[in-house]
């Protein structure tokens, strides 16, 4: 069974984590694991290895960059002779995406992490990790962001076709309240037809509204799972859902878990 991390158990309020990971070419595997409310870039400084994944093992070699989500089932193998070095940049998902919606970036869905080969990325994740061992801050994250984008997505992020007032109501279907309004809620704020925000949806974000404020609701219940000790049913109604068995069976179908083993595994896990 594999583990659940969370951000906070590491993170201790700093904006991001980051850390330098060796793996001999002899090393045992990582362990599998899914982050419970948090994305992480890897970056490869040097050697090579395997990014085992539930799809199977892709090959890693230096200058590869993977973006790493949650729910994403993965490990990581060293290869001979050198194995694998790599850095992490661990990050609040619910950050990540403002940021994403913000800057009408659009998401990546494909099934699995994403992955990109870009060598001068290296250095970012470099300097991602010194400031990190010297007080980082909001800024020095967004910085991080910003120069990857460039680099993984050259070209203007407002020329993504995503309108202002998707991205505007996209991000405020973040707050908690309006998260219990669903979708009608997110046709209020956007302003539109039901049928105009349908097709804007799926354009910008390949999903419809429906299951787009699905997700976000399931990860806010993620996040209130991992972090606080409201009761299942009380998560439940803060996220929007109807009844806690109806909750139950959204989460469990995403997570692979029920909320109840979820929550057990996440207050025991960390960030590598």
């Amino acid at each position: 069974m594999d583990q659940i991390l969370r951000f906070e158990a590491h993170a201790f309020g700093r904006p991001y984590h980051a850390a330098r990971v060796r793996i001999p070419a002899r090393a045992r595997d990582t362990e599998l694991h899914t982050h419970a409310d948090f994305h992480e870039f890897m970056g490869v400084v040097s050697g090579s290895g395997e990014h085992l994944l539930t799809t199977g093992a892709v090959p890693l070699r230096a200058g590869d960059v993977a973006l790493v989500r949650p729910s994403d089932r993965h490990a990581v193998r060293g290869a001979a002779p050198d194995g694998l070095e790599f850095v992490n940049v661990a990050f609040p998902s619910s950050i990540w995406q403002g940021f994403l919606d913000l800057t009408r970036t659009p998401t990546w869905t494909s099934r699995g992490p994403v992955s990109f080969h870009q060598p001068a990325a290296v250095p970012l994740f470099e300097h991602a990790l010194d400031r990190f061992q010297n007080a980082p801050t909001a800024y020095d994250l967004l910085r991080f962001w910003t120069d990857l984008l460039d680099l993984l997505a050259p070209g203007d992020p407002g020329g993504s076709g995503i309108p202002d007032w998707l991205a505007k109501a996209c991000t405020a279907m973040r707050a908690e309240e309006n998260l219990r309004g669903g979708v009608p809620r997110l046709l209020e704020l956007a302003g539109v037809s039901a049928a105009h925000l349908s097709r804007s949806m799926r354009a910008a974000y390949g999903v419809t509204p429906t299951a787009f404020v699905t997700d976000l609701r399931l990860e806010h219940a993620a996040s209130l799972l991992a972090a606080t000790n409201a009761t299942i049913a009380a998560i439940a109604s803060r996220c929007g859902f109807t009844s806690q068995s109806y909750f139950t069976r959204c989460f469990t179908t995403a997570h692979d878990l029920s909320p109840r083993d979820f929550r057990r595994r996440s207050q025991r896990a960390f960030v590598p």
